[in-house]
């Protein structure tokens, strides 16, 4: 039976059932798919949740065109009032946040952003992307900014795409967090001697933030509890070109 075209539609949890339903997905995501362990992982329940969960806003993609219109997609947002109330921001322990903190402008961390596989390399994410540029906007053009993974744990092996990265998109010094902590790894200064093979090696999701404008900060940090080597992803709206600002919400989508 052919299954029905996706209908997507975005909202924000608005009740502990919905948070649920964000775990369970990132559970099916980071734990049974790319093997994270640790945290308040419940494998009874068949979600994964942190400390953070509570004070954030959980942003959900369902698929209307399925039966009870399953939370296909999610993405963690917290302003900087929520990380206040929650200790601090989720990035903190692997990244120094100050430049951020100290443009005095509203920020805006993206976290825990997964999809399901079957929905990966389409417009689910476009959907995703254009609801969040709506709530930066109304948060005054919040800097977004975020953990964003390559799988594994070794940074060597990345010193390839991690060398592309700092080369050719490099935050601004003002934007530029910096990694910190015991899993902090340096970029390579160099530029990779193959630039498409390292192209190739980076996650389509930190692809798509960089299609977006996206920038980031300065190194890399270990992540071996979610078994990643992570960057530090940037997104300032007021940066972004106008062809950029059209991939971030397309003319279909306003």
């Amino acid at each position: 039976m052919t299954q029905p075209s996706p209908v997507f539609r975005t909202r924000l949890a608005a009740s502990a059932q919905d948070i649920a339903a964000a775990q369970r997905l990132r559970y099916s995501v980071f734990v049974r798919e790319l093997g994270a362990c640790g945290g308040l992982i419940d494998h009874a329940a068949q979600t994964e949740a942190d400390r953070f969960d509570p004070f954030a806003d959980h942003l959900l993609l369902e698929d209307t065109a399925q039966p009870g219109a399953p939370v296909v997609g999610a993405y963690r947002l917290m302003s900087a009032a929520q990380a206040a109330a929650a200790g601090g921001f989720s990035a903190a322990p692997e990244f120094d946040l100050t430049p951020l903190l100290a443009t005095g402008r509203p920020v805006l961390e993206l976290g825990r952003s997964c999809l399901l596989p079957a929905y990966r390399g389409g417009p689910a994410m476009m959907h995703l992307f254009a609801a969040l540029a709506q709530i930066a906007a109304d948060r005054g053009d919040a800097i977004m900014f975020g953990v964003a993974s390559f799988h594994g744990t070794d940074a060597r092996a990345l010193s390839a795409p991690l060398a592309y990265l700092r080369q050719h998109h490099l935050a601004p010094a003002h934007l530029r967090a910096r990694a910190h902590g015991p899993g902090a790894a340096v970029m390579p200064a160099q530029d990779p001697t193959d630039r498409k093979a390292a192209l190739r090696d980076i996650p389509p999701l930190i692809k798509a933030y960089l299609r977006l404008g996206g920038v980031v900060g300065e190194g890399a940090c270990v992540d071996a509890a979610f078994n990643t080597v992570d960057v530090c992803m940037i997104l300032d709206p007021t940066l972004m070109t106008t062809a950029q600002r059209a991939r971030a919400v397309p003319e279909r989508m306003r």
